[in-house]
């Protein structure tokens, strides 16, 4: 958001308007509600600024739920800010320090600052781009626990912090910045600064491991079935002896974790159960611990898939019944399924350059039964795995 739609949104008169409108819904026609807008008089600079707040706050209610409707979003802003719930899980780490003040550094929209002084916890959010500052000074003045500030965070005395919160700023101009020494602030510089005060970093959960420093607790997080991010945690908030852990929220968080990366798995048979490891566990280098837990082995080097013969339920996986193992053969597969009567067939597929959508029209599928199929490499070859998805 420039300087220009920001002083035109922080007007008496676009936030009254914003709040009269009803809410945005993916049907809407946008020509119709534009024409609306103009023929009550309001500009067309006003219009554009106003529905497009209005189309944000509906697309943000998935990560800030009923908060979204009182919200002020930027585009960017939102796309990088933290899901509320994934937010609260943060907050009660600093929380367990005591009485604190945190620093929130490149706090974007405020998303993670809200969680934070939820929890009556003190904080100073920061943030280099004006426009955005004053987007969290809005979103967090229900709080009195929270000032905003706008300012370089390479240039903030840090003194008056006992801990940090970083969410480093990927992305610029609507592109995503590859190269962590041009992120805002620089990776470098916030890993130097987490070495002397404890600190909480929100990375990317495709982060390369040898981008992350020793003597670090990293955690990779998974909600709703998406694995969300890496933080890295160092000081009073990283645990002792954790150096790798994969957390899966819900209504019973489970987490696994490791002192150290945990990724060698002996590769074996396909077995009576198949299993399908968490984003996060894979992404933390974890799958060595789970497949212990499972007594699994992989059925093909560097493809992720488990086997056992007796099933062990965990919140790590999804887990899956073998019904046939068969050659990745569509005709070998289309007959199968027509003699099971399988018509409605979930695939996926691991190692294998497969479109599922495609490959699903080649089967020409009939009937009421259901099933899973898993496309994958065994051994030197390519094989096909019907399944009963375990619930």
């Amino acid at each position: 958001m420039d300087r220009a739609d920001a002083e035109l949104l922080f007007t008496n008169e676009s936030l009254s308007l914003l709040e009269s409108l009803p809410p945005y819904r993916a049907s809407d026609n946008v020509v119709r509600a534009v024409s609306a807008l103009r023929d009550q008089g309001v500009s067309p600079e006003l219009t554009r600024v106003v529905l497009r707040q209005r189309r944000l706050r509906a697309q943000a209610k998935a990560k800030f739920g009923d908060f979204a409707a009182r919200m002020l979003f930027t585009e960017n802003g939102l796309q990088q800010a933290t899901r509320l719930d994934v937010a609260a899980h943060h907050a009660a780490r600093f929380r367990a320090l005591g009485d604190i003040t945190v620093g929130d550094l490149g706090c974007g929209i405020g998303g993670d600052a809200l969680a934070l002084a939820g929890l009556g916890i003190r904080v100073v959010a920061i943030d280099r781009d004006e426009s955005t500052a004053a987007v969290a000074t809005y979103n967090l003045a229900p709080f009195d626990s929270v000032s905003v500030e706008h300012g370089d965070v390479e240039n903030v005395d840090l003194s008056r912090f006992d801990a940090l919160w970083f969410d480093p700023a990927r992305r610029s101009n609507d592109k995503r910045l590859s190269n962590p020494a041009d992120w805002s602030p620089s990776l470098d510089w916030v890993f130097d600064v987490a070495t002397t005060i404890p600190s909480g970093i929100k990375l990317s959960p495709a982060i390369a491991h040898e981008l992350l420093p020793h003597g670090v607790e990293a955690q990779w997080v998974e909600d709703s079935g998406d694995t969300v991010e890496c933080v890295v945690w160092t000081g009073a908030l990283a645990r002792p002896h954790v150096a790798r852990s994969a957390l899966i929220l819900g209504k019973e968080p489970a987490e696994l974790t490791s002192p150290e990366t945990d990724a060698e798995v002996t590769t074996g048979e396909v077995s009576a159960y198949v299993y399908d490891p968490s984003g996060a566990v894979i992404r933390a280098q974890l799958l060595g611990t789970l497949a212990r837990q499972l007594g699994a082995n992989t059925i093909a080097s560097s493809i992720a898939y488990l086997s056992s013969d007796e099933l062990v339920r965990t919140p790590f996986a999804q887990s899956f019944k073998v019904l046939e193992t068969l050659p990745l053969d569509v005709r070998a597969i289309t007959q199968y399924c027509r003699d099971a009567g399988i018509g409605n067939l979930e695939i996926k597929k691991r190692g294998v350059d497969i479109d599922p959508a495609a490959f699903r029209t080649k089967l020409k599928l009939k009937g009421s039964a259901s099933a899973t199929l898993i496309l994958t490499r065994a051994g030197d070859g390519r094989i096909a795995i019907v399944a009963e998805r375990i619930r």
